[in-house]
């Protein structure tokens, strides 16, 4: 049988995309494991998928001053001698990254050792562990087609994101039970702050809730923290710190998705085609990325864009009207788009590098 090996870090989104290809990649003969850092979040998302794991050190490569940037260093070089065992060790026909810190020290022991790399950038512009794993890469397939121009031409393909099929998968009956929200002609809104939530999204949407009773239904997923006690009697109203398996009935029952606007997420709203109001991080909370990610959407019809620094009560009502009101045109853009069917088109390019 043929051997692959995932790898990426960091986040849920350098971890998620990867097991999305799991089932089509077992189909094609491929035996999958994973290769993380030691105490990641993606440790445990990949024990959950079922997937052999092996741990290695890894340190974060910064461009700004911190004492760490004295001792991880050292860190990635350990990194990189314990990949550069389990590779030997393993001997996979092709190994695939999906970016964060924990990637470059095995991008980097694949090459040593002539194994085929396949990488995955998800942002608009190349994030720097990505960078970094370019030269050892032996093809780059990449989210958004304006991100070609950022890479190397003989390397760089469009592919789209993969996104988890489970989450197109969802029963709306089951999320009415799940939350218990009031039946009725309500239009529903699902607010995403991702799993640490987004602390200027969630102050907003409350101080909304007042306005929004009449005609909307909320269910909100405002991060492990932060929810609020004072509201769990709000009529129309329901908050969780955190969903996992519930989320794609949640999908499912949503009319309108706020979010804030990583290409995971984005890209899962995509492939839902659901209007949804994007809110990106503000670029002093980020490398400007998302940023960039929601403007691509905002300009190919797919989203509507209120910037974090732009929001208030105001502004966001009038967002969630005006979503309302085109969400048919929202839809007709989504519907058209090019950026699906990334799941068979990255693993169909790893089905060549490993008959290679």
């Amino acid at each position: 049988m043929r051997k692959i090996i995932l790898t990426g870090g960091g986040t849920a989104g350098h971890c998620i995309p990867n097991l999305a290809l799991v089932p089509t990649l077992t189909e094609l003969g491929f035996e999958v494991k994973y290769i993380g850092s030691r105490e990641g979040i993606e440790k445990k998302l990949v024990a959950d998928a079922g997937l052999p794991y092996f741990g290695i050190s890894s340190g974060k490569l910064r461009r700004y001053f911190d004492l760490k940037n004295f001792s991880d260093p050292f860190r990635v070089i350990k990194g990189f001698g314990e990949a550069l065992s389990i590779l030997k060790k393993e001997k996979p026909d092709v190994v695939f990254s999906k970016g964060g810190f924990v990637s470059v020290p095995v991008v980097r022991a694949a090459s040593v050792l002539k194994i085929p790399v396949v990488i995955h950038e998800s942002d608009m512009t190349p994030g720097l562990a990505n960078k970094l794993s370019y030269g050892a890469a032996s093809k780059i397939c990449c989210s958004f087609k304006e991100t070609l121009k950022h890479l190397p031409a003989e390397k760089a393909i469009f592919t789209g994101s993969p996104i988890r099929s489970g989450i197109l998968n969802g029963d709306r009956q089951k999320a009415r039970f799940f939350t218990g929200i009031r039946q009725g002609d309500y239009t529903t809104i699902l607010v995403i702050g991702g799993s640490l939530g987004a602390q200027h999204v969630n102050e907003e949407i409350r101080k909304l809730l007042p306005a929004l009773s009449d005609e909307y239904n909320v269910i909100h997923l405002c991060g492990k923290g932060k929810l609020d006690p004072t509201l769990n009697h709000t009529e129309g109203y329901v908050q969780y710190d955190y969903i996992d398996k519930e989320l794609p009935d949640l999908f499912a029952l949503a009319d309108i998705i706020i979010s804030r606007a990583g290409s995971n997420a984005i890209f899962e709203i995509l492939a839902l085609k659901k209007p949804n109001i994007l809110i990106p991080l503000p670029s002093g909370s980020s490398r400007g990325d998302q940023i960039l990610n929601a403007k691509a959407f905002e300009s190919a019809g797919y989203s509507y864009l209120l910037m974090d620094e732009d929001m208030d009560g105001t502004s966001l009502m009038n967002a969630i009207k005006y979503v309302k009101d085109h969400r048919l045109d929202y839809i007709e853009s989504m519907e058209n788009a090019a950026e699906s069917g990334a799941v068979d088109s990255i693993c169909g390019i790893l089905d060549r590098f490993g008959k290679e």
